[in-house]
């Protein structure tokens, strides 16, 4: 048996894009969650959470609803700016960002809460700027917890279905990610096929995630010393 790359291809695609995404939007918001006082701060961290307990399902009916052309959001979309979201390759990526925030959000935000608030005071002391202390006070504090969102994203979005499904559909080469066509296969009982795309994914998932454990807990270091 041939398997199709394609859907594992695409899937590393949709990953990769995605955590790249999500690491620019959720760190100036997980700064923002650790050091604003607004009133908003509760209901703001509320739905950022929101995707750990909430079906995929339901999220992706809302965005399915909302980025249809027949509705007034979707429909401006299409004539304004020329972006048709649903069944596309752009739609399941805005609808895995938003799947996946907090993966990012969340170990971000432990990792700067983490920091004394002295460091932050220091770098201003001595002058430096804010982007200044924001690039080479803070982040090469919370490498532990950037690898951690980073990785926690990327395998999430390897592993998505609910929500890609219900805004992207089935379309080969474009929207048919691993987890789609692993459904398919068993739907149609080619057992092997759906075997090959699932080992694969079990594969990659184990290797990702066994190499956040190796590295948070200092191993690697030791190894290589």
């Amino acid at each position: 048996m041939v398997m199709d790359w394609q859907p594992l291809i695409l899937t590393l695609e949709l990953a990769l894009i995605t955590t790249v995404l999500l690491f620019l939007l959720g760190f100036p918001l997980a700064y923002w969650l650790v050091y604003s006082k607004s009133k908003l701060k509760p209901i703001i961290e509320t739905l950022v959470s929101m995707p750990l307990v909430l079906p995929p399902t339901v999220l992706g009916f809302y965005l399915l609803i909302a980025f249809s052309p027949s509705n007034a959001f979707g429909n401006w979309l299409d004539e304004v700016l020329g972006l048709r979201l649903v069944f596309s390759f752009e739609g399941i990526v805005l609808a895995s960002m938003l799947y996946s925030l907090p993966f990012m959000t969340h170990p971000l935000q432990s990792g700067l809460q983490s920091l004394s608030p002295s460091l932050k005071e220091a770098s201003y002391v001595l002058g430096k700027s804010r982007w200044t202390t924001f690039a080479k006070i803070l982040l090469p504090n919370i490498k532990p917890s950037i690898l951690t969102g980073v990785v926690l994203t990327f395998a999430h979005t390897i592993g998505e279905f609910g929500v890609v499904l219900m805004i992207g559909g089935n379309i080969p080469g474009k929207t048919k990610v691993a987890s789609i066509a692993i459904y398919d296969e068993v739907e149609t009982l080619n057992y092997m096929a759906a075997n090959s795309y699932s080992m694969v994914l079990f594969a990659v998932t184990f290797i990702i995630l066994l190499a956040i454990y190796l590295f948070n807990g200092g191993y690697l270091t030791r190894f290589w010393k």
